[in-house]
């Protein structure tokens, strides 16, 4: 069993196993950081891992993963979330959390307060945990024109 904490932010102290829950907190803390090489390092590789959500639409494979990454990141806006009230279930070679992300949008001029929900599927490879599939959703759509506003106006 893993151990629940109650939020990720990438800030929290790894079990060192090399788990599925180090490799959650590894991935908010390079998205959080903005640090493409430690992303690709979580994500799996090639044309298999794919990516829903409401500023990247579905992206499927590693690359075109990577080039919604690279826009956000090098846009004027910043992003920064928290993966809080989540479930998390596993088996050998596959684990599943399921939560909402909380967080922050800013440019020079304007912060928005952001909340999804969230899902993270990662299966292990070759002994490591990899991120297989991201899907993202909005509740609030006022929220949801906002930050797309902010994304997408502001680089």
């Amino acid at each position: 069993m893993l151990e629940h904490l109650p939020e990720i932010s990438g800030k929290e102290k790894r079990a060192g196993d090399g788990g599925p829950l180090d490799a959650l907190i590894d991935f908010y803390d390079a998205f959080n950081s903005g640090d493409m090489k430690g992303l690709e390092a979580l994500w799996f590789d090639g044309e298999a891992p794919s990516m829903d959500n409401p500023i990247g639409g579905i992206r499927r494979g590693w690359a075109s993963i990577a080039d919604g990454y690279t826009k956000l990141f090098g846009g004027a806006a910043s992003v920064n979330v928290t993966f809080h009230d989540f479930t998390s279930q596993g088996g050998e070679d596959w684990h599943l959390f399921v939560g909402r992300e909380r967080g922050v949008c800013w440019t020079p001029k304007t912060r928005l307060d952001l909340a999804f929900r969230t899902t993270r599927w990662f299966v292990r490879n070759d002994g490591r945990w990899r991120q297989l599939h991201h899907h993202g959703s909005v509740e609030d759509p006022t929220m949801l024109a906002a930050y797309q506003r902010l994304i997408f106006g502001a680089s």
